[in-house]
């Protein structure tokens, strides 16, 4: 059961967090909107198109930075608590530092289920407005950029069958040099070519130029040629180079499903959406090492009062962003273990929120 003291404290922790988002969030848009005004005029984009981008920013935006958000509402009410003694006179009633934490890992709990979900299933969606609008209306060729390298694109599509292509468009859903192989048991039963292959869309078909079909059998090869023949595949042209932010927009269970799918294609960029899955696990869990931290930290009083307590909480809590942010890229752009790069943070600011919650129990 919770007692008075701990409701008054819990609710202490969801209000100032709740108003700490409210008032950042704006002081964002406002931010946004300025670098972006012009490029919104240039390109006469609609304000509906506008209305919904904020919308999407919004929440990409709050999604990013909760742990700061989180982190600085915490030093601050506490400190607050603090610098009133009121820390002082709910110890010497006897509460032992640990119990007085028990309304904040709940407050921490809260929180953490609420990112979670948002994770799994809001932020996606959120994910895929907010950098679809960035590369359509706001990046110098941006569309050319939402797709990653498309020259020589090698797929395993499944056990079977290998796909290539020399160059692919996006625009055109057209793809030059195509080639289909099939094997059993390693080895090859037939083989597809042709100089381009374009994508249908009203009819979910194919339509392959210069087609050539060779279909290895024990007596002999048979070959089929033709100038132009319609096809169905079970792959679409979108799968050979998805866009870049691609795992950033997909809810939890088409992640995984994604990611399988592309460890047997043999992507490239594996590490990249490794980093994506396991963030949405890692964050939440980062509420909890925020929170104690930053109640050891703030649950004394200090000369220069909450001052002090709120410079020392933004090193921390931009220090736990610059430790998640780097190795996040060092694992997209090396071998370097996805798993260890987004844990990394929680592992080392985890063995500093104990060290400083033992201190400050003494």
């Amino acid at each position: 059961m919770l007692t008075i003291l701990d409701k008054y404290i819990l609710k202490r922790y969801l209000a100032t967090f709740g108003a700490m988002l409210l008032m950042f969030i704006p002081i964002g848009i406002i931010i946004d909107v300025s670098e972006k005004i012009n490029k919104m005029i240039e390109n006469k984009i609609p304000l509906k198109e506008i209305i919904i981008y904020y919308y999407n920013f919004t929440i990409y935006f709050a999604n990013s930075l909760f742990p700061i958000f989180l982190f600085l509402s915490i030093i601050w009410f506490t400190s607050k608590l603090a610098n009133n003694t009121e820390i002082i006179a709910i110890l010497s009633s006897g509460i032992s530092f640990t119990r007085f934490l028990k309304p904040y890992i709940i407050g921490a709990s809260i929180v953490s289920v609420l990112v979670l979900l948002m994770g799994f299933y809001v932020a996606p969606k959120a994910s895929e407005g907010f950098n679809n609008f960035r590369y359509m209306y706001l990046r110098s060729g941006g569309r050319e950029q939402m797709v990653g390298d498309n020259t020589d694109v090698y797929r395993q599509l499944n056990d079977h069958e290998f796909l290539y292509v020399s160059n692919f468009n996006t625009a055109s859903k057209m793809a030059f040099n195509f080639s289909l192989e099939r094997f059993e048991k390693e080895k090859m039963i037939s083989k597809i070519t042709a100089s381009r292959i374009k994508w249908n869309e009203k009819d979910s078909t194919y339509t392959l130029y210069d087609y050539s079909k060779r279909t290895v059998g024990k007596l002999g090869d048979k070959i089929e040629v033709l100038p132009e023949k319609n096809v169905k595949f079970k792959f679409e042209l979108e799968d050979l180079t998805p866009v870049v932010y691609i795992a950033e927009t997909l809810r939890l269970n088409e992640l995984i499903d994604f990611i399988d799918k592309e460890k047997k294609r043999g992507s490239s960029n594996i590490n990249t959406y490794m980093v994506v899955l396991y963030k949405k696990f890692s964050v939440p869990v980062s509420a909890f090492i925020l929170t104690i931290i930053a109640v050891s930290v703030s649950s004394m009083k200090r000369r220069g009062g909450m001052g002090m307590n709120l410079t020392i909480g933004i090193a921390v809590a931009f220090g736990f962003v610059f430790f998640d942010k780097i190795f996040g890229v060092l694992a997209e752009k090396s071998t370097f273990s996805p798993l260890l790069a987004v844990w990394f943070s929680n592992i080392i600011f985890g063995i500093l929120a104990v060290f400083l919650l033992r201190n400050a129990k003494r």
